[in-house]
């Protein structure tokens, strides 16, 4: 007897809910318009999280790449300490800058490295005709070439007699091409920086932006020549190492920091005038800095789908207020609280799952269009569409849950008097 009606219970609550399931639909669809724009704000709110995760991802990705283009197994060395708690520590008396001399002793001072290349890096006015642009001046040897890979494809680099004899020769980049000489083969032409007259003899295969530095809007002239000829100073704004491979970098570094202290003559209680970075680090930096701003788009984002959850309890109140006497006609013919709750909750559940589902799908489509119209390369990942599905749903839910309690607890009588 009591089995019976255990299953007499559970039959009659299987109705119960499939008949709030079919007139919470019926419901829905009777007001298309009105449901549609309930959903706006859940698809404008999924579609956005999904696009700017995307394109964070896709720019770090393509960073990382281009970072990893510029060289392999390089350490980069600044001259000043390095920075902690956003100061920098000099101790009294250290020097501050590097020297040539400095990048020599670095080569003879270290069986771990292959190359070492001293810079020097300065803003400069370059001109042609009566185009001109604000390019960045890069001094070097030739070895700058292979170690940081910006090979030559048109004309060639200069030689080591030219670096020796500060020869007025340059090296441009695309950038520079594409301002200066938009429609010229610059190899040959006579462009002046600093009031100087220089040969271009060769242009660097485009690399494409890379962060806040475009590694395609520079000049690369013999170091001898920026210098004395260009700038009139002796130290190096960086020396660049190439190491013999991976597992020989920790050995280059100790070796690089023993050997600067011993020429710059710092005593032991004396902290490095000088930093030591590899790419791994400033790969790491990196990371961290874009991770942080694709995370703040994301939120920023996010709020269009609380937006979407207020708009979806607006319109629930709204509807429930309407249908006040279909409430009580329902609740007259033996519907109970949770029956009224359950089709409400449908209703709003359903919206933002329908709306999530179509904002996945145009998330994709404009970061697809992104991609194929823009510069950027978003990168769509199933963790960003699972986890801004789900947030839509449980959108769903908080916001309906009040309209569809509210509704649980009208009184029949008062709801069938409704007009």
């Amino acid at each position: 007897m009591q089995l019976a009606r255990r299953r007499a219970a559970a039959g009659g609550a299987d109705m119960n809910f499939k008949e709030s399931l079919l007139t919470s639909l019926s419901a829905l669809l009777s007001n298309k318009l009105r449901s549609l724009l309930t959903m706006l704000g859940i698809i404008i709110g999924v579609a956005a999280v999904i696009t700017m995760i995307a394109i964070g991802e896709g720019s770090q990705q393509a960073v990382m790449e281009r970072i990893q283009a510029l060289g392999s197994n390089l350490l980069f060395i600044s001259p000043g300490a390095q920075r902690g708690g956003g100061a920098t520590v000099i101790q009294t008396g250290t020097s501050q800058r590097l020297k040539l001399s400095d990048a020599e002793a670095i080569e003879v001072g270290s069986t771990a490295i292959l190359a070492v290349v001293p810079e020097l890096n300065r803003q400069a006015q370059v001109k042609y005709e009566n185009r001109n642009w604000n390019t960045r001046v890069v001094g070097t040897t030739p070895e700058y070439e292979l170690v940081r890979n910006f090979f030559v494809v048109d004309g060639r680099y200069f030689t080591h007699s030219e670096e020796k004899a500060a020869s007025k020769v340059a090296v441009i980049g695309f950038t520079i091409v594409e301002n200066l000489f938009p429609t010229q083969d610059p190899v040959g032409k006579l462009i002046r920086l600093q009031g100087m007259t220089f040969e271009v003899i060769g242009v660097l295969e485009s690399k494409g932006q890379s962060g806040f530095q475009n590694p395609d809007d520079q000049i690369i002239v013999p170091l001898t020549t920026a210098q004395r000829r260009l700038f009139g100073v002796d130290h190096l704004s960086q020396v660049t190492v190439q190491v013999l491979d991976q597992a020989h970098s920790d050995t280059a570094f100790y070796d690089i920091e023993r050997v600067l202290r011993r020429a710059h003559k710092l005593r032991e209680d004396q902290d490095n005038d000088f930093s030591i970075r590899n790419q791994a680090d400033i790969i790491a930096t990196f990371q961290e800095t874009q991770q942080t701003f694709t995370f703040l788009l994301a939120g920023i984002a996010a709020v269009s789908l609380l937006v979407g959850g207020i708009g979806i309890m607006n319109i629930m109140i709204v509807s429930v207020t309407e249908r006040t006497r279909e409430i009580g006609v329902r609740k007259a013919i033996g519907a109970r609280k949770r029956d009224i709750m359950t089709q409400f909750l449908i209703e709003s559940i359903t919206l933002s799952i329908v709306g999530g589902f179509l904002g996945i799908v145009l998330g994709v489509v404009a970061s697809y269009l992104i991609s194929t119209y823009g510069n950027l390369t978003p990168m769509i990942s199933l963790q960003s569409i699972v986890v801004s599905f789900v947030f839509a749903s449980f959108v769903g839910v908080f916001f309906g849950m009040y309209p569809a309690w509210k509704a649980s607890e009208s009184n029949v009588i008062d709801a069938l008097r409704y007009e």
